[in-house]
């Protein structure tokens, strides 16, 4: 593909697009959909137009068509290293992360003197850095997929929790008074105005999380790894000059990461419908 070409499919797409979005049917799922897609091949078209028509070296920046080859040669490999990183570390260290997140802000939020202390040494924690964290992780857990996934425990722990908690103290206190007037129990309170109240704030917690534990995955079998993983290949191969198979990695690990951010914010809006946040999305 030219360069003047690319250029081209680059306009008419962006034209496409500023159409779409002035639309009345802007609104709509379906456009809402085509606009970032289209926008995304326009970003692969250009950058095929700008690599090919400049003669960009490999080793710099290769083609998409050459990642895309990369890809469709390496798919078994590439099948394996996401079933290490991303079901095993990354989705397992999320879910123990998070969970022991919440269950631990409902705790601080009955006995109010741990907010005063546990929530700054949680603010230690999850300001140690990662190349520090991995290292000790790997010689306590060994250097299969449970140490990855401890590094995401404690990467994603301390996001949730703090979302956590200040959605559990976003009760209004009129509500509070209420319950109470009524006789309700701790529990009552907890799932009746409670959790209800904390659901957009612990959303906002887990979609951060989401990024994060992916990439506390990745970061962590640079420091230990059988042989195979994602942060494993991308370090064999960029040793290698395999650029190729390095963008393969990130093109995976980057599709992975946006379809769990996507699956966690669908989830909001079926659990959050009511918030105002989500009318109309």
């Amino acid at each position: 593909m030219s360069l003047t070409l690319a250029i081209l499919i680059w306009l008419g797409l962006w034209g496409v697009n500023t159409w779409a979005a002035q639309s009345r049917f802007a609104r709509s799922r379906a456009v809402r959909l085509m606009i970032p897609t289209l926008f995304g091949l326009a970003v692969l078209c250009l950058w095929q137009g700008i690599v090919t028509g400049l003669n960009v070296p490999e080793v710099v920046l290769p083609a998409p068509s050459r990642i895309a080859g990369a890809i469709a040669a390496n798919g078994p490999i590439l099948w394996a290293d996401f079933v290490q990183t991303i079901l095993k570390g990354g989705l397992a260290g999320y879910v123990i992360g998070a969970g022991a997140a919440v269950v631990v802000a409902v705790i601080v939020d009955r006995v109010p003197f741990l907010r005063r202390g546990l929530l700054p040494v949680g603010n230690f924690v999850a300001a140690l850095p990662i190349v520090g964290v991995a290292p000790i992780m790997v010689m306590w857990f060994g250097f299969d997929w449970q140490s990855k996934a401890a590094v995401v425990v404690i990467m994603v722990f301390f996001p949730v929790l703090v979302n956590m908690v200040a959605g559990l103290a976003a009760a209004d206190r009129m509500q509070r008074d209420l319950m109470e007037t009524w006789g309700a129990s701790a529990g009552q309170r907890l799932r009746h105005l409670g959790l209800p109240a904390a659901m957009p704030f612990l959303f906002n917690g887990l979609k951060i999380a989401a990024t994060l534990a992916l990439i506390g995955a990745i970061v962590a079998e640079n420091f230990g790894s059988p042989t195979l993983g994602m942060g494993f290949r991308i370090s064999t191969a960029v040793g290698q000059l395999d650029l190729p198979l390095v963008w393969a990695e990130i093109a995976v690990a980057a599709l992975a990461g946006s379809v769990f951010y996507a699956l966690v914010s669908w989830i909001e809006t079926r659990v959050t419908f009511w918030h105002p946040s989500q009318r109309g999305a």
